[in-house]
């Protein structure tokens, strides 16, 4: 301090103690700056890591094998925040299945055996026939390869005959025979191209104008605005399926529900650029397996209450408060989703990963959480009794271990980091992410809509948006259909063709039933063509 600073500081004790009390007031209040600005940029500094990792890394959730070298689920925190693993009770480690030393089959798979198969007959010459002793060798049987082959797609027209009767007498009333009710009245759209083009778009990802390029190398005019109306109008007929698939739904008592973003140009009141909704529904129960797709404008929690009217039972969702209403309105219970909350963990992994000695908290909880999903594994096949005997044992000791972890970890977490964010998600949902262990029809997580959702996902990618509120309702529609036909292991597009033929003509409420997918009889293609050359 120079000599004229000590030199202004004034000489009364009094003044001295409020100077420097002042001071140390100061002092501290930038040390808490300090301390905040600090987090901010660890804040910061995660977020960047996690952007770099997901423009640059692996897109894979798998966790390093790090978590996998420890068995101890609970840990003392060292100052630092990070974990250690000394003086802890061991517990029952992950079990990973021992390398098998049986060799698996190698080489290539036999073709189906419900695969139509063309014979083609190679004899040797008459020459190779005979043997070097004279005689005439004998067929003892045939050497058989197979190749797989394929013809392309072939269009043809169906052409439909109407006899038609008149009096040659007296030149009266001509009677002509009836068309039976086509999908599409006045259109000559078959029921087999129509379910063509809806696959070929809702299942296998093709915009209309890739599908406009593939009809014109077939020779055939399609436009894409063709496909397009016909589309919408196919959705509106199955209408009557999609009523008595959404009353099932409803009446299952065990639902997995998501949404996901979908972009529309032309809606009413909002910018193309803007987002709009793809509700998704899935049942819980294994053995009525049904996916419904729902368009809508807005994400807001009137949409869920919609879509669940007068629902009881079991809704499985993640953490969008939009189902809050819903679930209070209708007394649901609420079940979380571990696969989210282990999501979020991952993601703490790669901006906070272990170092030698230490155990980060994110790596604990993938390891934790990974001997509940061991659990899960076990009992996958195993009866409804049989599962909630189980977890009652096992996977209930296990959460216990969980929270108790938790608990611990959540003090001395930075609660804006990617650690700390994902140790508040857990805690906060708690109950519901443990509700699952109280019925064995139950799931750990939300995984099954999800999986529902992508197939919708990779189409959206190629063809990226719906043109109007109409288009996208009918992608719900189709979806819906396709998606549950695919659940009940019945081909998209045979479902498709089998109901575009028989639900035109459909005249009672038993009729349309037999063409749910768990009823349905498929067309046979094997009958003769009813009609005359």
């Amino acid at each position: 301090m120079e000599k004229d600073d000590l030199n202004s500081l004034p000489d009364d004790i009094n003044q001295l103690k409020e100077l420097v009390l002042s001071t140390s007031v100061h002092l501290k209040n930038k040390d808490k700056t300090i301390v905040k600005k600090q987090e901010e940029i660890d804040r910061l500094s995660e977020i960047i890591k996690l952007l770099k990792h997901k423009q640059f890394g692996k897109s894979s959730e798998k966790s390093s094998d790090q978590a996998e070298l420890f068995d101890e689920p609970e840990v003392e925190s060292t100052e630092d925040g990070e974990l250690n693993t000394s003086g802890i009770e061991d517990l029952e480690p992950v079990q990973n299945k021992p390398a098998s030393n049986v060799k698996k089959a190698s080489g290539r798979k036999p073709l189906p055996k419900e695969l139509k198969r063309i014979v083609i007959h190679h004899d040797a010459p008459l020459e190779e026939r005979i043997c070097d002793c004279g005689c005439q060798k004998k067929h003892i049987g045939d050497e058989v390869s197979e190749q797989l082959d394929i013809i392309p797609a072939v269009i043809q027209v169906i052409q439909h005959r109407r006899k038609k009767y008149a009096c040659k007498a007296c030149e009266g009333k001509i009677v002509v025979a009836s068309l039976p009710a086509q999908p599409i009245p006045k259109s000559n759209a078959s029921p087999g191209l129509l379910a063509y083009i809806a696959v070929a778009k809702y299942q296998d990802g093709l915009p209309l104008y890739r599908m406009e390029t593939i009809f014109h190398r077939l020779g055939v005019h399609l436009p894409r605005n063709t496909q397009a109306n016909w589309m919408i109008k196919s959705s509106k007929l199955l209408l009557p399926i999609h009523y008595l698939l959404n009353n099932q739904l409803l009446s299952s008592g065990y639902i997995h529900m998501d949404e996901t973003p979908v972009q529309v140009l032309k809606e009413p009141g909002k910018s193309p650029e803007s987002k709009s909704y793809m509700w998704v529904r899935k049942t819980g129960d294994p053995n009525q397996k049904i996916t419904l797709f729902h368009y809508s404008a807005s994400r807001k929690a009137k949409e869920a209450q919609s879509l669940l009217p007068d629902f009881q039972g079991y809704l499985q969702t993640d953490d969008y408060a939009g189902y809050n209403a819903v679930v209070k309105e209708n007394g649901i219970t609420q079940l979380g989703c571990f696969a989210h909350a282990r999501r979020k963990f991952v993601d703490a992994q790669k901006v906070s990963p272990s170092i030698k000695g230490k155990v980060s908290k994110a790596d604990m909880a993938v390891h934790l959480i990974a001997k509940l999903y061991a659990i899960e594994k076990e009992i996958k096949d195993k009866s409804i009794e049989e599962r909630y005997e189980i977890r009652q044992k096992k996977s209930k000791a296990q959460l216990e271990k969980i929270k108790k972890w938790l608990d611990k970890s959540l003090s001395g977490t930075l609660p804006k980091g990617k650690s700390g964010m994902a140790l508040s998600y857990m805690n906060n949902n708690w109950i519901k992410l443990t509700e699952y262990i109280k019925d064995g029809r139950l799931n750990i997580d939300n995984n099954p809509v999800e999986g529902a959702i992508r197939p919708f996902a990779i189409g959206r990618k190629n063809w990226m948006f719906s043109d109007s509120q109409k288009g996208a309702e009918a992608s719900a529609m189709l979806y819906s259909i396709i998606e549950t036909a695919k659940e009940n292991g019945i081909e998209p597009y045979e479902y498709l063709r089998t109901v575009f033929t028989r639900l035109p003509q459909a005249e009672s409420l038993e009729e349309i039933e037999e063409l749910l997918p768990w009823n349905i009889q498929l067309l046979d293609d094997t009958k003769p063509n009813s009609g005359e050359d």
